[in-house]
């Protein structure tokens, strides 16, 4: 009853219109259109925001603005002649519209050659269902129609197109009929200008990845027809033009190249009459969920020497060392999930250097640590992101993107951050323990990711020099629990000294220094100690040059196993299956005791887990990371 209500009022609005004269009907509806413009903002900012997409810094702003106005303004008026013009007759629609190159569709038709014609939104489009019919009326032509919701509407919109005598078939239907009129020499009309979602490939358009319909490149590779695009300008008031445009070869393209060279056609069309085209259609739309590509069943396609501009991915990292180097793999993973992600990571300040040795990472933004308007300003001031993922779950990394305006904001609910977010993946209960690079992992196959975990084998111990450059970490900033005992680590340095042609360099926090000068005491020139010395880049170049990392679970531990260097890591309080380094090459020691592990910064009982390690089973595994330690041992008793 509603849909009939709704029909009854189309039919009334029709005969209505239908009683002006076209000037008039153009007049009102560049009024409408300005009427639209001013009040309806979410349109006048999907419109804004499709012309920065296109144009980009081809328009400024105010230029910008004001083709959205014009648009609303074209676009009111060719929508209340259209409605106009359907009522009209053939030769009083001809005197309002020019034809330009339609004897080259006739001479198509003429030939009984398959035609497939390439529509857009473009101007009066409604218009091609008169003038299709039109060309050489004996034969057959046809359009691939969606079927709308109201179907009393959608009876009377084809039975206007078949009073000209245009075919409609319903997309929903298949495609038989539509290749069996074109194996007949006769004409289908497709409008392909649209996203197209999930049956689309995504193909560049203005320079940007849209998914667009292989449609008429899978019919003319069916029936071998010749491909052309139509569009009917605005030529002036309450007049038009009606363009045919070259034709495009079918035969020696793929269905993918030949989707592309479609969107390039519509492209030089919109640029030809900017404020004809329907700005108002989300045609770059990111998929949802799924907005990293790889996942979509006909992929991607770009041309060879068509630039992409770039899809602007910001990643929020963790904020330690070792979340942030546990989660590059998903970062990793994210970066080649489409061919123009511009990955850009916004890190505390204090971690941001470990980011810049990530190759996939485009660029880095140094958050200050205590002030989130600062953080949400310096995401403000970056070129516009088109997502937002965030790694921790935090409240304040929701804050930061949700203030920063970026429109679509992933990650996992939690910490009453929930409205912050308008994507939020279920995440899975895992069975058992789960180490923390897979969780980051799943969190990028739920936007649309490959995941393959391939984790690279550390450095073998030893190059080319005559002596081994080997590292010491004996702090750890979580707290003691994660602390071997100091006089431990003196000694097996001291084994390792006596045996190996090595020299200790000692790495840690400014609260280290008595522990490093303890262990330094002992090893004398054998020894350098850079405890509390450096700075974060200063610590990732001189790690760098070490053969090994002796160390607790800590951030440097992550940051070794980042720069592939082989790592003995000593673990009391935490879980090495959840936090240790992942890849060949790496050893971990543990004592696995009932309490264990109980993720505590202090043990309120004996210290087992640590004080159950001793010496020679540490020294026992560096000793083992060296190929034929004994061939090298120095003066050893």
């Amino acid at each position: 009853m509603v849909d009939y209500s709704v029909y009854l009022l189309y039919r009334a609005g029709i005969w209505l219109l239908s009683l002006l004269p076209l000037p008039v009907l153009f007049g009102i509806g560049q009024l409408a259109g300005t009427v639209a413009w001013l009040i309806s903002r979410k349109y006048r900012t999907l419109a804004f925001r499709n012309i920065r997409v296109a144009f980009g810094d081809e328009l400024a702003i105010k230029e910008a603005r004001c083709l959205v106005r014009r648009h609303f303004q074209r676009l009111g008026a060719n929508l209340l002649c259209s409605v106009k013009i359907t009522q009209m007759p053939i030769e009083e629609i001809l005197d309002r519209v020019e034809l330009t190159n339609f004897e080259h569709l006739e001479d198509v038709f003429r030939q009984k050659q398959p035609l497939v014609l390439l529509l857009s939104h473009i101007g009066l489009w409604e218009l091609s269902a008169q003038l299709l019919p039109h060309m050489v009326p004996e034969y057959r032509k046809s359009t691939i129609y969606q079927r709308l919701k109201n179907p009393f509407i959608d009876r009377h919109i084809r039975s206007a197109r078949a009073r000209f005598g245009l075919e409609v078939f319903e997309r929903s239907e298949g495609f038989g009929k539509a290749i069996e009129l074109l194996r007949n020499g006769g004409g289908v009309g497709i409008l392909c200008d649209q996203h197209a979602g999930d049956r689309g490939i995504w193909t560049p358009f203005f320079g940007h990845l849209a998914s667009t319909t292989p449609l008429p490149a899978l019919l003319a590779r069916r029936t071998n027809a010749q491909v052309r695009a139509m569009a009917v300008n605005t030529s002036g008031f309450a007049r038009w033009r009606a363009i045919v445009e070259p034709p495009v070869n079918g035969q020696t393209h793929s269905i993918e190249s030949l989707t592309a060279r479609v969107n390039e056609i519509i492209e030089q069309q919109v640029r030809r009459a900017p404020e004809d085209w329907f700005w108002v259609h989300d045609r770059w739309k990111t998929p949802f969920p799924n907005f990293l590509l790889e996942r979509y069943k006909r992929g991607v396609f770009v041309p060879e020497n068509v630039p992409l501009k770039p899809f602007r991915i910001l990643i929020r990292s963790g904020n330690w060392i070792g979340d942030a180097v546990m989660s590059v793999p998903a970062v990793q993973t994210i970066k080649g999930g489409r061919p123009d992600a511009h990955v850009t990571i916004a890190a505390p300040e204090k971690i941001a250097e470990v980011w810049k040795i990530v190759p996939e990472v485009d660029a880095v933004i140094a958050l200050p640590q205590k002030s989130l308007f600062a953080a949400t300003r310096l995401l403000r001031k970056a070129p516009t992101f088109d997502v937002a993922i965030l790694l921790p779950n935090s409240l304040r990394s929701a804050l930061e993107v949700f203030l920063a305006r970026i429109p679509r904001r992933v990650g996992f609910s939690g910490h009453s951050r929930r409205w912050l977010l308008n994507q939020r993946p279920r995440q899975t209960k895992a069975r058992g323990i789960v180490h923390q690079t897979y969780r980051y992992l799943e969190l990028a196959t739920t936007i649309g990711a490959k995941v393959r975990p391939d984790f690279p084998r550390a450095n073998p111990v030893g190059g080319q020099r005559p002596d081994l450059r080997f590292a010491l970490c004996p702090g750890a900033e979580y707290g003691p629990t994660k602390r071997w005992l100091p006089e431990r680590f003196a000694e097996v340095a001291r084994e390792i000294a006596a045996r190996l042609p090595v020299r200790w360099i000692l790495f840690g926090i400014a609260s280290d220094r008595a522990v490093g000068e303890q262990i330094a005491s002992g090893l004398g020139e054998k020894c350098l100690n850079r405890i509390g010395q450096t700075t974060l880049s200063e610590l990732i170049a001189e790690l760098r040059q070490c053969d090994l990392l002796l160390t607790n679970d800590t951030g440097t531990m992550h940051l070794a196993s980042l720069l592939r260097i082989p790592t003995v890591s000593i673990f009391g309080s935490t879980e090495p299956k959840r936090t240790g380094p992942l890849g060949a090459g790496h050893r971990i020691l543990r004592h696995h005791v009932e309490c264990s592990p109980c993720f505590l910064r202090q043990c309120p009982l004996d210290f087992r887990c640590m004080r159950e390690i001793t010496a020679a089973d540490v020294t026992t595994a560096v000793l083992q990371m060296v190929p034929s330690a004994p061939s090298r041992v120095a003066g050893s008793s």
